[in-house]
């Protein structure tokens, strides 16, 4: 799975490949590390990213918690920033209108969550802004609307799923 991360308002491209329980292949611009990861509360993740020469970082991510789209706290070698993951998608969508949007688009978790109801099944089809899934996050239902007019091809999950930020939950064709 790759992703855009903006921190500092420096976009890295990140791609994730499950190695095996626990342990990660991430690439970070075209760097690859091997991380040991694992949970730090009800939504955070401890990542041990492995270094040059045998030396390691600890990484600490856990959601802002301020409810915007894809918000995270990253603490790096005892300091926190801010990230964004999808930046760019994001900033283009809000900038545009996604109504218009071509091809498959996805319909994502914004923040870490569970799924309380999925409004549509795969086959269906959807009006642009129309609702097709509920989650709750921070005690708060939110209701997702679809990127665009279309069909659903497919449904990634279930009431009662817990998912974290960035997870697609549907693709919309």
């Amino acid at each position: 799975m790759t992703f855009e991360i903006e921190i500092n308002d420096r976009s890295r491209t990140v791609t994730v490949e499950r190695r095996a329980d626990r342990r990660f292949r991430v690439i970070v611009d075209g760097r690859p590390h091997e991380v040991d990861a694992v949970r730090a509360g009800e939504f955070g993740l401890s990542l041990l990213l492995d270094g040059d020469a045998g030396t390691s970082r600890e990484i600490q991510i856990a959601p802002a918690g301020d409810g915007r789209s894809g918000q995270l706290l990253v603490g790096i070698d005892g300091r926190t920033v801010g990230a964004t993951v999808n930046a760019r998608r994001t900033r283009r969508a809000s900038a545009h209108g996604s109504a218009d949007a071509h091809g498959e688009q996805a319909v994502v978790a914004p923040m870490p969550g569970r799924v309380v109801r999925v409004l549509v099944a795969a086959g269906d089809t959807v009006a642009a802004r129309q609702g097709v899934v509920v989650v709750e996050a921070m005690k708060m239902e939110n209701e997702l609307r679809s990127p665009k007019a279309g069909r659903v091809k497919d449904v990634a999950v279930t009431p009662g799923t817990s998912v974290e930020a960035g997870r697609v939950l549907m693709v919309i064709e």
